[in-house]
């Protein structure tokens, strides 16, 4: 069984609400769930939150949230990993054992039901434990600089000054938006960020983290363009 857990708990700070805050003429976590539904992957598709509201806008766009999540696995702290093994584990309580399962961001409004059908082929494929969305840097990592405490600058690898940006490595990031996994790396806590994970390549204009509202509006511009892009073509 293959099975989309949509991590969404409702304590938000710095964007109250914004699990399902409108987003694009849906709520935020709609977009996740519908990509979700769309890419055929899935036999369930779950959202794990602690909170009502999200429970309810999340069953109105098609998810299910058979339980509520416990209060200690959504607090500011608490990372992604325990919270899918929680819902691994509570699926296996009531005779529902995935095999394997994607966490998928509640704001991921970019994701693409093609870009989750990728993922799981790139898991099986390579027979890794993990295989989740990156993107590349836009700047040289290599050649980033820092703010000193006097207010000065400094580089990070003040070796590379003088290197052409196209003779130095290309370096990539986490695109915050899925991970598929399989039920007993989740469970183990192995970590994701390893050699047993392998990259899904996403096109940078479809990437932006959401964390702030600076973010948001951010996100919101890049949306509008890309969407106008698409129905123009």
């Amino acid at each position: 069984m293959k099975v989309a857990i949509i991590p969404a708990r409702g304590g938000s700070k710095r964007i109250p609400r914004k699990n399902i805050k409108a987003f694009g003429g849906r709520p935020m976590i709609a977009w996740s769930i519908q990509a979700a539904l769309a890419s055929g992957c899935f036999d369930r598709v779950i959202v794990s939150t602690d909170d009502n509201a999200i429970a309810e806008v999340a069953r109105q766009w098609g998810a299910e949230v058979p339980f509520l999540r416990p209060k200690e696995l959504a607090d500011d702290h608490t990372g992604t990993i325990p919270v899918i093994a929680q819902a691994i584990d509570w699926l296996r309580e009531h005779d529902q054992a995935p095999q394997t399962v994607c966490c998928l961001y509640a704001t991921a409004p970019f994701v693409q039901p093609e870009d989750l059908r990728r993922g799981l082929a790139i898991l099986e494929e390579h027979a890794v434990a993990y295989a989740f969305s990156v993107t590349s840097y836009a700047f040289p990592i290599q050649r980033a600089i820092r703010i000193t405490p006097e207010g000065r600058v400094a580089m990070f690898q003040p070796e590379h000054f003088a290197t052409r940006s196209q003779d130095l490595e290309d370096a990539f990031h986490d695109a915050g938006q899925f991970y598929w996994g399989r039920a007993e790396a989740w469970c183990e806590g192995r970590p994701i960020f390893s050699a047993q994970a392998a990259p899904v390549m996403l096109p940078r204009h479809r990437v932006q983290d959401i964390d702030t509202p600076e973010d948001w509006q951010r996100a919101e511009w890049l949306f509008r363009s890309w969407q106008a892009e698409t129905a123009a073509s």
